[in-house]
């Protein structure tokens, strides 16, 4: 089974209301297909698939920790509810969090990203999905910094929109 990132944004008052009745995440997840199996990314929706735990290495040289706001793929956020989406219920972060997350990462080029990438670090620490140092390191890199650049855009939007952001595992 995979662990697969997943990033959605919303506006304001739907993160105030799946906050005050967590019940309500599934509905407003289902209404986007976040919870269907396709993969393909809608405009409030990104599913980084595997890359997930990798960006957030690059992005903080740890496997779960890291300082904020850049640690916020793994670590940060409110908790929404107790529910687990498959790894641990999803976190909010409110648009005011996800202008100081996207101002962070518009601070960030792919070159500090390529010095970071380090394959057999990251499997000492166990980064998903793992087996790092058998692939080729140039493809996997390229793949992460598309990815990232996908994730900035998408979180760069956001802020100038002024949506909050859901982040879950599943």
């Amino acid at each position: 089974m995979s662990i697969h990132g997943n990033f959605r944004r919303v506006s304001a008052d739907q993160l105030r209301a799946v906050l005050a009745s967590p019940e309500q995440l599934n509905d407003l997840l289902d209404d986007s297909e976040v919870l269907d199996d396709d993969t393909s990314s809608t405009a409030e929706y990104l599913p980084l698939e595997k890359n997930w735990h990798a960006l957030h290495f690059l992005l903080t040289a740890t496997a779960w920790e890291g300082s904020p706001p850049l640690n916020f793929i793994a670590a940060g956020g409110q908790p929404v509810g107790e529910e687990s989406f498959g790894y641990g219920p999803a976190r909010a972060f409110t648009p005011e969090q996800v202008k100081e997350i996207s101002r962070a990462l518009g601070g960030v080029d792919g070159e500090a990203l390529r010095r970071r990438f380090n394959a057999r670090k990251m499997d000492e620490l166990e980064i998903y999905p793992q087996g790092w140092s058998d692939n080729d390191d140039a493809e996997s890199l390229e793949s992460l910094l598309g990815d990232f650049d996908t994730l900035r855009s998408f979180l760069r939007e956001g802020a100038e929109q002024g949506q909050a952001l859901l982040v879950f595992l599943n």
